[in-house]
């Protein structure tokens, strides 16, 4: 259980990375006026071309069980919040910044804990210690959150210039920011949406190559309907630099198709609340991205704010952690009487002389 536990923790930090890492790059193809729309439909198909040989390859020795129609059910609405999330997150980048989106995805854990809450995959007893601080480090992610989104303050002054050309910053002006600011959060609820409706069919059917294969071509589907309608112009549809093509495939190999597959094997193993735990780590990552690749000035309520995101982020750890010792010390109890009840009869009765 320690070594699975691990390497979820491991796992769960590289998707941080690679997520952080994306962002990033979409926010520099952006300024190349690359197609929020456009981007998706590319980035999901290619991604087909490494899940279905991958998957026919895993299951080559033992075909997967039969896919019930409800899990086709949850799959189709995974796919439909999946779309509305790249959505809303690719265009809350281009009109804020990759360090915001960091920011408001921290609202994740608590929106996911809420969600978890009402639909009793979590518990609340307020006479816990650790789900007090659940609970308060729940308020306190979505005060960071307001934070970083309302209050943009001054800038601190030592951004390096040293990637992409010494541009000064990419950030947009105060009413871009908040509207980039709730764009983002809107995709972080839907992603505490989508983690829930994850969990609940890959604990059902726990085939998460094929949970994740089906999932992406529904979202080509979908997100090409979407980008038919809203992409007006028929050359939004090449691709005309290296920067974009870097993010298609980057975005196709490392997050539609590594990172899903390692968020939805996290969900079965842990749940959705703690994998939703680890989005606060990638504020740390986008800060120093935003600063040493785009060239981007820190602000200082983007500081403040994600001080305090991080406060409520190690609230709910420390609460997980001692919800896992907990769970620990009542299976090992479990276990201790369970072989109590088996022991043979010439252990457990005392003899009278």
């Amino acid at each position: 259980m320690v070594g699975v536990g691990l390497g979820v923790t491991a796992a769960m930090i590289a998707t941080q990375f690679l997520e952080v890492g994306l962002n990033t790059l979409i926010k520099e193809a952006n300024t190349n006026g690359m197609s929020n729309f456009v981007f998706i439909v590319y980035s999901n198909f290619l991604a087909l071309f490494v899940l279905v040989p991958s998957t026919f390859f895993y299951h080559r020795k033992r075909t997967p069980p039969p896919i019930p129609r409800s899990i086709l059910c949850k799959m189709f609405t995974i796919s439909c919040l999946s779309t509305v999330v790249q959505t809303l997150m690719y265009t809350g980048i281009s009109y804020s910044s990759p360090t915001l989106c960091s920011a408001m995805v921290d609202l994740v854990p608590a929106f996911t804990f809420i969600f978890a809450l009402i639909s009793r995959m979590e518990n609340l007893n307020l006479k816990q210690q650790s789900c007090q601080a659940k609970v308060i480090g729940t308020v306190i992610s979505i005060a960071g959150a307001f934070i970083v989104t309302l209050y943009k303050g001054t800038p601190l002054n030592f951004s390096l210039n040293v990637v992409f050309g010494g541009k000064e910053t990419y950030l947009s002006v105060q009413s871009n920011w908040i509207i980039g600011g709730f764009l983002l959060a809107t995709a972080s609820l839907c992603i505490s949406v989508l983690l829930i409706v994850q969990t609940s069919a890959v604990k059902e059917y726990p085939e998460e190559l094929v949970i994740t294969s089906i999932c992406c071509s529904m979202v080509v589907i979908l997100s090409a309907i979407v980008a038919l309608f809203a992409e007006g112009n028929p050359k939004a549809w090449i691709l005309t630099s290296h920067k974009e093509f870097i993010a298609v495939f980057y975005s196709a190999i490392f997050v539609v198709s590594t990172r899903s597959v390692v968020c939805t094997w996290g969900c079965r193993k842990k749940g959705p609340v703690y994998v939703a735990m680890f989005n606060p780590l990638g504020m740390v990552i986008a800060l120093g991205m935003g600063v040493i690749f785009l060239g981007e000035n820190l602000y200082l309520g983007s500081v403040i704010g994600a001080g305090t995101i991080g406060i409520g982020f190690y609230s709910m750890m420390w609460a997980h952690a001692e919800d896992d010792k907990v769970g620990n010390e009542n299976n090992e109890n479990r276990d201790l009487v369970t072989s109590s009840s088996s022991a043979p009869l010439l252990y457990t009765k005392s003899i009278h002389v």
